[in-house]
């Protein structure tokens, strides 16, 4: 589709404009110089206000002191003329058959933003970014990823704090290496010493029979001395209990009794032996945590960044208005650099690619104030420009010879020789219709009292 840009523009009487004739070029800057409050921005105004339509109209149209009314006149490369004359300033559109249009014509072609860029350069950076990504067709594609992006991002914040406190409660924890892997029981140690007790009762039973038998035995040698003649039935008796203190002797030395100290100490310290145990356990428990959220936290960041490259992906993909250009976390970036970190040249750049990608077939922008730009980025743009085969008309407070005219009181300077065409298709000069009286100065044109009236 072939852009259509400005061929020719007329002004007169527009806000600071008495009259100015500007052909820009077709590609690249035109640049209106000129002091301050000599009419540049009224040039600018005043091509809005034709292509744009009433919403542009300047509040204060009318050039102050004169009688005559706004007359715009402007020939797009498409053929078409565009006049806005007369009393109500009424838009007159012809195309090349003679056809009569409207606003809605020019609206087919006019991008509002060309128009009116400081609208798109003074939105915050996420509105530059949705602007730009619905021109390239995958905005909602990528809200849906971002969405779940955040999702993700969220959960897996949650889960990263939630770690950090298990490991700093681990970290926090006393640990006893000394202490058993499990509680005790008091009810087991308890048990434990009744059953050694019991057993050492049984042992001290056996003591007792054996000092029994000693002293039975020394009863019994006396019984002898004295009972010779029951010797018979004795030494049978005395033979067995011989056996019975053989039998005992042996197991009363190979006895030995338990010592219950180590579980009387036990169950004295078994509330510190638990409280320790159960010290461990919470560190364990709170590294065992940590690690099990830590591996959800890798998975959630994995899951993201499958999800970052699909937005990559997505943006490789889409047809992008310049090299370079891209939104990241829902913010223009340009060569790496957000918006605010962009030099004014590449803020231009970016603004003047994005109109052009909203319609294409507008091939002109219209920019104001480039004193802000030095001169080397002033060519670089301009270079830009032409070799984008875009058309920007620009006003800069200078003098300079970057300008293509300058403006000086409403007019353009030394443009005594530059062809001015009248409305009525006059080609002579504006200097040789003043002089013929055809165009009169205001101040003598008939019927005016030097008041703003006639």
């Amino acid at each position: 589709m072939t852009s259509i840009k400005i061929n020719k523009l007329e002004i007169e009487n527009v806000k600071r404009v008495k009259a100015v004739k500007i052909e820009p070029s077709a590609n690249g800057l035109t640049i209106v110089g000129g002091n301050n409050n000599q009419g540049k921005t009224s040039v600018l105004d005043a091509i809005a206000w034709a292509l744009g339509g009433n919403k542009y109209r300047p509040t204060q149209a009318s050039r102050e002191g004169s009688a005559v009314p706004p007359h715009l006149h402007i020939v797009m490369s498409n053929g078409l003329i565009v006049e806005r004359k007369g009393k109500n300033s009424d838009l007159k559109v012809i195309d090349p058959e003679g056809n009569k249009g409207g606003q809605q014509l020019l609206n087919s072609f006019v991008e509002e933003l060309a128009i009116d860029l400081p609208k798109f350069m003074e939105s915050t950076g996420k509105e530059k970014a949705q602007t730009l990504l619905q021109i390239i067709g995958v905005g909602e594609q990528l809200a849906k990823i971002e969405y779940e992006e955040q999702q993700l991002y969220n959960q897996r914040h949650a889960i990263g704090q939630i770690a950090d406190q298990k490991d700093k409660f681990a970290k926090e924890q006393d640990y006893f290496p000394d202490a058993p892997k499990e509680l005790v029981s008091v009810s087991e140690l308890i048990q434990q010493q009744q059953q050694i007790l019991a057993r050492n009762g049984e042992n001290q039973q056996k003591r007792q029979q054996l000092s029994q038998i000693i002293q039975k035995v020394e009863n019994e040698k006396q019984q002898i001395e004295s009972l010779k003649q029951q010797l018979f039935i004795l030494e049978n008796d005395h033979n067995l209990t011989l056996l019975d203190l053989e039998a005992a002797q042996k197991t009363a030395a190979d006895i030995q009794d338990e010592s219950t100290a180590e579980l009387e100490k036990n169950i004295a310290e078994i509330d510190e032996i638990n409280r320790k145990v159960r010290a461990n356990f919470d560190k364990d428990k709170a590294e065992e945590d940590a690690a099990a959220y830590r591996e959800q936290y890798q998975t959630l960041t994995s899951q993201i960044d499958d999800l970052r490259q699909q937005k990559t992906d997505l943006l490789n993909k889409a047809d992008l208005p310049l090299p370079g250009l891209s939104v990241s976390e829902g913010e223009l970036i340009y060569n790496g650099q957000q918006w605010d970190n962009m030099s004014g040249s590449d803020q231009l750049k970016v603004s003047t690619a994005i109109v052009r990608k909203l319609k294409p077939s507008c091939g002109f922008i219209l920019l104001d104030k480039l004193e802000q730009m030095d001169m080397l980025t002033l060519n670089e743009f301009g270079q830009w420009l032409e070799q984008e085969g875009l058309q920007a008309i620009a006003t800069r407070v200078s003098t300079g010879d970057e300008c293509s005219i300058v403006i000086e009181d409403g007019y353009v300077k030394d443009a005594e020789n530059m062809p001015m065409q009248a409305f009525d298709g006059d080609e002579r000069t504006f200097d040789e219709k003043v002089a013929d009286g055809t165009f009169k100065p205001i101040d003598q044109q008939q019927g005016w009292n030097g008041k703003g009236a006639f």
